[in-house]
């Protein structure tokens, strides 16, 4: 228990092959989270707050402007990858300080990572006050422009998300009892969600590219459920690993509860991934 009155996880050795384990980053108060946290951290979780706060924003935009809220020119896409794309960098933030993984890589990895999504959102966004598609949209130099970089963008995502999913499975994460398989099968379920948005933007690219630019932009809604359901499985189950930490039940019944939790996790993402096939 520290002094701000939240318990932290479990100190682990660090493992030499692997460098010096980071520090977890506490879940608490934020005035707490925000003092315990590094420089690098604290410049992820800011950004991670102003992503959120942009989808909240357009929310309000499209409350007030209408407009559809599906196709490839909506408020909803301002929205939804403001919102997932903030809650996904501070997710991630937090769940890689419970990583065997050298504390300068993974500063670096998180920059990266903050820097990108920050490229992403603003590209979206900054095509919806355009009126104009975002992804797959090769109209004009400009639009060509956006859609290489968002696609780009979604290549550099794969490879950060990869490095940090390889080093949960190379070494085992430390943390409260249930946080590593937490962590493994989160980041197992992400790369379902990053595999996913790349055949998304494949099978796009493939259309617009042999002159069915209305299909292309409308290929993506079968994979859609999938691609979202996955996606933030890396926050949901190490927050309930988190909470479970927190009650006084047995390690035993912590375990049932987590286990049955990723099983149910993983159902949802199977029957999401049986939906897009039968709509493909």
């Amino acid at each position: 228990m520290d002094r701000h009155g939240f318990r932290l996880p479990a100190a682990t050795a660090p493992d030499r092959t692997a460098g010096t384990a980071p520090t977890p980053v506490p879940v608490g108060r934020t005035s707490a989270v925000w003092r315990a946290a590094r420089p690098g951290e604290r410049l992820c979780l800011a950004t991670g707050a102003a992503l959120v706060l942009s989808g909240l924003a357009h929310l309000l935009v499209f409350a007030v402007d209408g407009g559809p809220w599906d196709g490839p020119v909506s408020w909803r896409k301002p929205v939804t990858f403001g919102l997932s794309f903030g809650l996904t960098l501070i997710a991630v933030t937090w769940v890689t300080s419970y990583l065997r993984i050298g504390a300068r890589s993974r500063t670096v990895l998180l920059v990266v990572f903050a820097v990108d999504c920050v490229v992403e959102v603003a590209g979206i966004t900054l095509q919806a006050w355009r009126h104009v598609p975002s992804h797959l949209n090769t109209t004009t130099p400009f639009d060509t422009a956006v859609a290489m970089t968002l696609a780009v963008g979604g290549g550099v995502l794969v490879v950060v998300l990869s490095a940090f999913a390889a080093a949960a499975f190379r070494h085992r994460p430390h943390g409260p009892s249930g946080m590593p398989l937490a962590l493994r099968s989160g980041f197992a379920i992400l790369m379902v969600a990053l595999l996913s948005g790349a055949v998304m933007i494949a099978r796009g690219v493939v259309l617009s590219r042999t002159g069915h630019q209305q299909a292309a932009y409308h290929s993506t809604a079968p994979l859609k459920p999938l691609h979202g359901v996955s996606l933030h499985a890396v926050l949901v189950l190490p927050a309930l690993a988190w909470l479970l930490s927190r009650t006084a039940w047995s390690t035993t019944a912590k375990q049932r509860v987590l286990r049955a939790a990723v099983g149910v996790y993983t159902a949802a993402v199977l029957g999401a991934g049986v939906w897009a096939a039968l709509a493909w």
